[in-house]
């Protein structure tokens, strides 16, 4: 008779579970050395302060962390989980630093977000007013309109630029590409004179909403087209081809596939170029001027925006005025979001139907 040897099985490593040491491992490094630089850092080196303290804790983890990992995993296994520490830590440092500023925004914000007459009056109110008198409804309205008319104009413009560059091509689609990566450089106090000189004192009309729309369209328009051109390259090629074999012509090929394909992430690159607009100031007090009443005409008079009554109050010594500049700014969060929410919606439906 023969014998049969068994091969051993080969033991795969599970790259989704979490063992114990998986989760004891971090926590002992980390213990180790806060342990540590509580002895090291006052007491043996001449060193003070909290940032200090908090800088070297982490490296000495990081290094804890690997000689603890060095025992029992191989080199290739420590580097993965060194490399885990690090991506999981500036994850952190970035959702930290997001959450701080919202956070900071609507403490200091919320004496005057919980008063309804924030929405519904402009700012009639004086210095020293209190909180329940007077609103940013004006600020609400103008940012509104001016997006409004600026989307209007970029979103058609950006998306045609997109196409052009990307299905057209040629020796012009590559200086429209070097002029629009060029355009998203451009300082929006740059834009805001532009639209000065070019517009209101060629024409000599005085401030107005339309053309601080005119200012937030030259900043947002580079943004869009930028985002669609890349979005519109992802789209695969075999799609392109298919429509082309049963004999779509190429405009048809771009309107009835590549972008039905793309809508989602154009909404996304929409959503790019109005948050690169909405938060502006300088092109809007250039051109729109500043009041404190409402005015929902952009052709005619002073248009304010939420970003710009914020900055005014903000630079205000009175406390009132700096609280109701917060609480336009936190206002201005949530109409962001809800415009987010909004082309997300919008391009989920559309896909479905």
């Amino acid at each position: 008779m023969t014998a049969v040897l068994k091969t051993p099985q080969e033991t795969k490593r599970n790259l989704h579970g979490r063992t114990v040491d998986d989760r004891v491992a971090p926590l002992g490094a980390a213990l180790g050395a806060l342990a540590l630089m509580s002895l090291l850092y006052d007491r043996l080196l001449p060193l003070s302060g909290s940032l200090g303290f908090v800088v070297c804790w982490y490296v000495t983890f990081v290094v804890l962390y690997a000689l603890v990992s060095a025992y029992r995993h191989p080199a290739p296994a420590v580097t993965d989980r060194v490399a885990g520490v690090l991506i999981r830590t500036c994850a952190l440092v970035v959702g930290g630093s997001l959450a701080l500023v919202i956070g900071y925004v609507f403490v200091r914000g919320a004496p005057a977000i919980i008063h309804p007459n924030i929405f519904t009056e402009d700012m009639t109110a004086g210095p020293h007013d209190p909180l329940t008198t007077g609103g940013v409804l004006h600020g609400i309205v103008g940012t509104a309109v001016q997006i409004g008319i600026a989307i209007t104009i970029t979103l058609p413009l950006g998306i045609g630029c997109a196409v052009f560059m990307t299905e057209v091509g040629g020796t012009l689609a590559r200086l429209v590409r070097t002029v629009v990566e060029a355009m998203t450089a451009l300082p929006s106090i740059v834009c805001g004179l532009f639209v000065y000189i070019a517009f209101l004192l060629t024409f000599d009309v005085q401030r107005n909403g339309f053309a601080a729309s005119l200012a937030i369209s030259v900043m947002m328009l580079p943004i869009i087209a930028r985002s669609a051109e890349v979005v519109l390259r992802v789209v695969p090629n075999g799609l392109r081809e298919a429509s082309l074999a049963l004999g779509a012509s190429q405009w048809q090929t771009v309107r009835k596939v590549v972008l039905p394909t793309a809508r989602p992430a154009l909404a996304t690159a929409m959503v790019l170029g109005v948050a690169r607009g909405i938060g502006e100031t300088s092109p809007v007090l250039i051109t729109a001027g500043y009041t404190t009443f409402l005015n929902a005409n952009p052709f005619e008079g002073p248009m304010v925006s939420l970003p710009l009554f914020a900055y005014t109050n903000a630079r205000s010594p009175e406390p009132l005025l700096q609280t109701r500049a917060f609480g336009a700014a936190a206002v201005l969060m949530v109409l962001v979001l809800l415009v987010f929410l909004l082309a997300r919606l919008a391009a989920a439906g559309r896909r479905r139907s």
